[in-house]
């Protein structure tokens, strides 16, 4: 598979299948992701991969949490911004209504909008989950290599036939994710990851979000 297809072909999958994704695929696909950029080749990344049983009882031990605590523990960091002004905040609306609108739920349905959120916390039924966290005394340059590991992962997964969903909703669970995986306090949760193999007859699968025209964020000087 090309970058290009790979890239064209990658989306947030919020249905998975079942399958187990086998152990050697899963680390070929780290090997690999490791040579992402990295300034300094400070490499500030960590990487907790959960799955078969360990991943059924985490699960189960959020699914117990969310009644009494719907939205967490809170985060450490602000996943958007506090006062997200336009063009942002109109992209973040459509994206939502895009979405909801792919499974039928209208906007007045609160409980089916909630129901579909609490989907976050059970990886969207992914068997493999990823949590990555980066050294707390790292900054902006190197939160930037850690996207850049985490792009590479999900490139990489598309070689593989795999797709993935990035969930930086798994945030406001920081205090028992790092209970669970025994994260230590020099590090910061960032996001959770989901990966596995798609469900093609999910509706929800089928949503591919809009990208602005190159005239919106591109600015040509000399060439």
């Amino acid at each position: 598979m090309k970058v290009s297809e790979a890239l064209d072909s990658r989306f947030s999958c919020r249905a998975f299948k079942d399958t187990p994704v086998p152990r050697d695929t899963i680390i070929e696909i780290l090997e690999t992701a490791k040579r992402a950029p990295s300034g300094g080749n400070l490499q500030p990344w960590h990487v907790y991969v959960v799955g078969g049983d360990e991943l059924a009882g985490f699960k189960k031990l959020i699914a117990s949490k969310l009644p009494e605590n719907p939205m967490g523990e809170g985060s450490e960091y602000n996943v958007y911004p506090p006062k997200l002004k336009e063009p942002y905040r109109s992209r973040r609306f459509k994206v939502g209504e895009d979405m909801y609108a792919s499974i039928g739920v209208a906007r007045e349905d609160k409980v089916g909008r909630l129901t579909q959120f609490a989907r976050n916390f059970e990886f969207f039924g992914a068997p493999v989950a990823l949590f990555f966290t980066i050294d707390r005394t790292m900054q902006e340059g190197q939160w930037a290599d850690l996207g850049m590991f985490i792009q590479s992962i999900m490139l990489l997964a598309r070689e593989h036939g795999l797709d993935t969903c990035p969930q930086e909703a798994w945030a406001i669970w920081y205090k028992t994710i790092g209970e669970f995986v025994n994260i230590p306090e020099e590090q910061m949760l960032f996001c959770g990851l989901g990966l596995g193999y798609r469900d093609p007859d999910a509706p929800i699968n089928a949503l591919r979000t809009d990208r602005a025209p190159l005239e919106e964020f591109v600015t040509f000087k000399g060439i």
